[in-house]
C-alpha cells in the first residue's frame, strides 16, 4: 500500500477593502483617492456591484509601502 500526500501550496488570501478602510489605511480622503486613481497613481477599484466598489488590500498596502520607500529615498 502506498500513501501519497500532495501538499497544496498556501495561497495568500487577499481581501477587499471598502472606501472607509482605504481612507484609514492611506490617510487620504475619498476625493484624493479618486483623483490619484484617475491619474493612474493609485490602484484601481474592483466593481463588486453597479453601486459598490472595493480595493484589494494587497494593492493598497503595496501603494502605502511604495510611498514610504519613496519618502525614505528623498530623505537620504
Amino acid at each position: 500500500m502506498q500513501v501519497v500526500h500532495t501538499v497544496k501550496p498556501v495561497v495568500p488570501r487577499d481581501r477587499l477593502l471598502r472606501l472607509p478602510d482605504v481612507e484609514a489605511t492611506t490617510g487620504c480622503k475619498k476625493s484624493t483617492i479618486y483623483k490619484l486613481m484617475k491619474e493612474g497613481k493609485f490602484p484601481p477599484c474592483v466593481r463588486i456591484t453597479a453601486r459598490m466598489a472595493a480595493w484589494p488590500e494587497s494593492a493598497v498596502l503595496a501603494w502605502v509601502q511604495a510611498r514610504i520607500a519613496g519618502a525614505q529615498e528623498v530623505q537620504k
